[in-house]
């Protein structure tokens, strides 16, 4: 494998729904910057030992996997790519809860505050 500064689009990954992509638009436009993406990454971190951290960016990191959906870029770096393959981002506004929500199909368990898994 080389090291490239270009980034790679791959047809796995993240996925985000139609209202997640439309809430991080609505997201990107009241900051006005057409420059940035999402990046969603995992940490170290959190009860359960591993933590999402979902933020907008505007860099492009060596070994970036990158998507688009509904105009919107996703991207991950090359270190959480492998624990967010397949991993679906949807975004709930209900009374009883209003976010983002990520369902990882390579999370064995998570703690009850739903920001970890292992």
């Amino acid at each position: 494998m080389s090291v490239s500064d270009e980034t790679s689009t791959v047809t796995d990954g993240i996925i985000l729904s139609d209202a997640a992509a439309a809430k991080v638009k609505a997201l990107l436009d009241q900051e006005g910057r057409d420059d940035l993406a999402l990046r969603v990454a995992v940490q170290p971190g959190g009860c359960s030992g591993l933590r999402y951290q979902l933020f907008f960016d505007e860099r492009s990191l060596d070994g970036d996997v990158v998507k688009e959906f509904g105009g919107v870029k996703v991207v991950t770096d090359r270190m959480s790519a492998p624990y967010l393959g397949g991993a679906s981002i949807d975004f709930v506004d209900t009374i009883e809860k209003q976010g983002f929500t990520i369902d990882n199909p390579n999370a064995t368990g998570s703690c009850a505050c739903g920001d970890s898994f292992n």
